[in-house]
């Protein structure tokens, strides 16, 4: 079996009346899980399990590949086992998840933080999940542009990304559209580090963009995207949180552009208590359904600007603002 890193386990709701068996859910991590500081990507998961073990009658596992094993022993794993939802991260999984889907069709699977599209194919017993965290990230580009231009000139910002694939991209093209927003004629730099784990690739990166005169860096690299962080710290420059609200990090933080896969765990689990989950397409999560937003925004920031904030966000929800997520 993979390793267990850890068993969520019983369902704290076992006082209430019902009697019905608890419902278990299993996620596979990418990799171990070391914390939030250090993999704020995959914590931000387990939190919304954690939840659910807490609030609803729910059991949940988490497991994590062995070195240099796949996934499928951990999606084979949990299939085996019976439970009634196997959940897992982002692009690296989908094919193994798929290819333990085939072969377990009367199981319910789910990947978050990749689309159905995304599956090699068609899937009747999986969900996908898309993440508009465009819509954030527009609103964080355009505070990062108008706290940049206070600045004297030039006006640079900059994103390190992970890797180039459609939910990074969707990151990196709203921030700089919200920046373009505010200031048509701002520079944006983006640099892929081509990796999500070792925070030296996206160090080197930020200190690469803050040396062509970046004032705010946006780190969209999960554990590797730390060292964007703490080099934007070093320098005095702005850094802009993801995935969770990172402004524990310090008071350098000028917002974070949260991923709620939190969110997305725990109404998963609400729909398999109700009997409600369904699979084969994806289920959305936006600035209207709080999947995604902004974190603690800095108290530097003028009180003008977040009133700003706060009416393009509106423009969003109401559909009058129509967000990239792929850059043009």
């Amino acid at each position: 079996m993979p390793t267990a890193l850890a068993a969520l386990l019983v369902a704290v709701s076992a006082r209430s009346a019902s009697h019905a068996e608890p419902v278990r859910i299993g996620l596979v991590l990418e990799q171990p899980l070391v914390g939030r500081a250090d993999d704020p990507f995959q914590h931000s998961a387990y939190l919304g399990l954690a939840r659910a073990a807490s609030t609803l009658h729910v059991q949940g596992k988490v497991v994590a590949p062995a070195p240099n094993e796949s996934y499928v022993p951990g999606f084979s794993y949990l299939a085996r086992q019976g439970y009634d939802l196997s959940l897992g991260i982002g692009f690296d999984e989908i094919d193994d998840l798929a290819r333990v889907a085939q072969r377990f069709p009367a199981r319910k699977f789910a990947i978050l933080d990749a689309q159905y599209t995304d599956l090699p194919h068609a899937l009747p017993n999986v969900e996908g999940t898309l993440f508009k965290t465009e819509q954030p990230a527009y609103l964080a580009g355009y505070l990062a542009a108008r706290m940049e231009d206070l600045r004297p000139a030039p006006h640079v910002l900059s994103s390190v990304a992970g890797f180039g694939i459609p939910p990074v991209k969707a990151y990196v093209a709203g921030f700089r559209a919200g920046a373009k927003r505010a200031d048509p004629k701002i520079t944006v730099l983006n640099t892929y580090a081509n990796d999500f784990v070792n925070p030296s690739k996206c160090e080197h990166a930020a200190v690469d963009q803050i040396a062509r005169g970046s004032g705010v860096v946006f780190d969209v690299a999960g554990a590797c995207g730390i060292g964007a962080l703490e080099t934007a710290k070093k320098h005095g420059v702005w850094g802009i949180g993801v995935d969770i609200d990172q402004s524990y990090l310090g008071r350098f933080i000028l917002t974070s552009v949260i991923k709620r896969l939190d969110v997305a765990v725990y109404d998963f689990a609400s729909q398999l208590r109700a009997g409600e989950f369904r699979t084969g397409g994806d289920a959305e999560f936006d600035l209207r359904n709080h999947g995604v937003g902004l974190g603690r925004i800095s108290p530097r920031v003028p009180a003008r600007f977040r009133r700003e904030l706060a009416r393009l966000e509106s423009e969003i929800v109401a559909g009058r603002i129509k967000v990239p997520s792929t850059i043009r």
